[in-house]
């Protein structure tokens, strides 16, 4: 026998690793793209020692390896974020807030309508108001109270509703849908002589005019009523059912949630809208709140739109429409007297989860000082307003239950304005409804410091032919951190805050404010507010 020079061995068979054994060799705390291929490396190197070695970027196994780790990475990212959207401290996603704030009943606010007093002048003296009837002298249709403008902000098609005030509150919803003027309600009431008539008791608010109609047709106990056009204004929503019993029959109240209701003879209803902003109108079930029956048929009107486009100067709409006279048709002079203002976008994200726990916190009551901050920023006036206030217990004395509200309107996203004596009346009722009896209840204007602000943003040479697009993307920044939502009554200006704001911007190395040196200190009962802001531009 010649020795071939090579040594027969099966050492080979003492390094396989048993199928029971590989799951220790696994990284279960691999969550990214490069610890997933560096432990997909580590496991073939232990598991497999001798059938594979060629570790290259070149090769096939590692272009294999790095098509698992990609997957891994993905999946890992997406379980984190849905683990993350089903807590509210760290969800994102707004429809998945919405769902989340529906199991504790907290409804997120829709869009909201700018607001405009309104003048119309009927031409030619009215023929009924030479009568002794003063009731419905003058009709206006629901298909004539819609009028249709520019946006001046994107100059997209913009529509403005009419509406009838009484006692500073809008109208409430009749079986027609239509607006009627008296003589009594005139300016000048002895219009069987004169020209003209004028009537300043409207006000015009943003959104098309919609009505919808019907009869129930449900057996069950809760009954809904689907509203097929969106978005829907918030606090637009007006319900007027029509019954053989008297007492279902009439204007139904919007409630945040009929649970709320406290017996079954409460004509009430709840909105609930969609991840569109579809809207489902929602009643008691017959022991909290009224259950229309069968034999009601119902009215629905609302407004379609919403948002910041909405706001326009005084005197931007100067239209005719048609109105009723006695049973003739004439034409009215229709125009805002002050600007429209309140319109914005709906609630936010970082409004809704940092006021939705108080909201339910506080029951649908008020006895703590937070429980009224709450209420007062959730605050939905008769014309749509917003407020945003603060809560501070009087300290004089014996005030202890003194409670003084500072209240603001919200004008737009970054704009605050004086709230109207009709929005602190309806605040004042619906705070009166909700608190301890013991409690007195004085609201109070707010103060705005406005503040001008001269930034100026470092930007690397090369990104000189993108300095448009870089100033619109600081600027846009500098717009969130003072938008109305995210600043509250008493909070300071922080620089450093700011300009870390301010290089969130990829493009931005840092930035300086150059017109304040300090930090800007406030009062508890004043709030900042951006008045003009410029962005210059220095190149590293």
């Amino acid at each position: 026998m010649v020795f071939s020079g090579t040594v027969s061995s099966d050492f080979e068979k003492l390094v396989v690793v048993p199928d029971v054994k590989k799951s220790e060799f696994i990284n279960f705390a691999a969550t990214d793209f490069i610890t997933f291929r560096s432990s997909l490396i580590d496991y073939i190197k232990a598991v497999y020692p001798l059938d594979y070695h060629n570790f290259s970027e070149s090769d096939l196994g590692i272009m294999f390896a790095e098509i698992g780790s990609y997957i891994g990475a993905v999946t890992s990212m997406k379980t984190d974020m849905l683990a993350n959207e089903n807590f509210l401290r760290t969800v994102k996603n707004r429809n998945n807030l919405r769902k989340l704030l529906q199991l504790i009943g907290v409804q997120m606010r829709g869009p909201t309508s700018a607001a405009a007093n309104a003048r119309l002048q009927v031409l030619g003296s009215p023929a009924s108001f030479a009568g002794v009837d003063m009731t419905n002298q003058i009709t206006i249709d629901p298909g004539y109270r819609t009028i249709s403008v520019k946006s001046p902000e994107d100059a997209g098609p913009l529509n403005y509703t009419l509406y009838k005030v009484v006692n500073g509150d809008v109208a409430i919803a009749n079986a027609g849908g239509q607006i009627k003027l008296t003589n009594t309600e005139t300016d000048n009431p002895a219009a069987a002589t004169d020209p003209s008539s004028v009537f300043t008791n409207l006000v015009l608010l943003e959104g098309a005019y919609v009505t919808t109609s019907g009869s129930f047709v449900s057996t069950e106990s809760v009954k809904t009523i689907s509203l097929p056009e969106s978005p829907v204004v918030e606090g637009s929503v007006d319900v007027f059912i029509t019954s053989p019993d008297s007492g279902v029959s009439g204007a139904y109240t919007k409630v945040d949630n009929v649970f709320f209701a406290s017996g079954a003879t409460d004509n009430i209803f709840q909105v609930v809208y969609d991840d569109d902003f579809r809207a489902t109108v929602v009643f008691g079930d017959g022991v909290m709140g009224t259950s229309p029956g069968l034999d009601s048929t119902y009215l629905v009107t609302y407004r379609v739109g919403g948002g910041t486009r909405g706001n326009i100067p005084s005197d931007y709409i100067n239209t005719t429409i048609t109105i009723t006279d006695g049973g003739s048709t004439k034409t009215g002079s229709l125009t805002n007297v002050s600007l429209a203002a309140g319109g914005s976008d709906a609630e936010t994200v970082e409004h809704a989860k940092k006021y939705a726990p108080y909201f339910f916190k506080r029951q649908d009551r008020l006895v703590t000082l937070q429980d009224y901050s709450t209420f007062v920023n959730s605050f939905a006036g008769p014309l749509g307003q917003i407020g945003k206030g603060t809560a501070v217990t009087r300290n004089a004395f014996s005030s202890a239950n003194t409670i003084d509200l500072y209240i603001l309107q919200k004008a737009s996203n970054t704009q605050l304005q004086r709230a109207t004596p009709a929005f602190k009346i309806s605040l004042l009722n619906a705070i009166n409804a909700k608190k301890m009896i013991t409690d007195d209840v004085v609201v109070v204007d707010g103060l705005i410091r406005t503040l001008d602000l001269i930034v100026t943003i470092r930007v690397e040479d090369f990104n000189k032919v993108r300095e448009e697009e870089i100033k619109l993307k600081a600027r846009d920044k500098v717009l969130k951190y003072f938008d109305v939502d995210n600043f509250d009554f008493g909070k300071d200006l922080n620089l450093a805050e700011l300009n870390k704001t301010i290089v969130e911007v990829e493009d931005v190395v840092y930035s300086t404010v150059d017109n304040v040196s300090e930090n800007v200190y406030i009062d508890f009962n004043e709030i900042l507010q951006l008045n003009n802001l410029t962005i210059n531009v220095q190149y590293l």
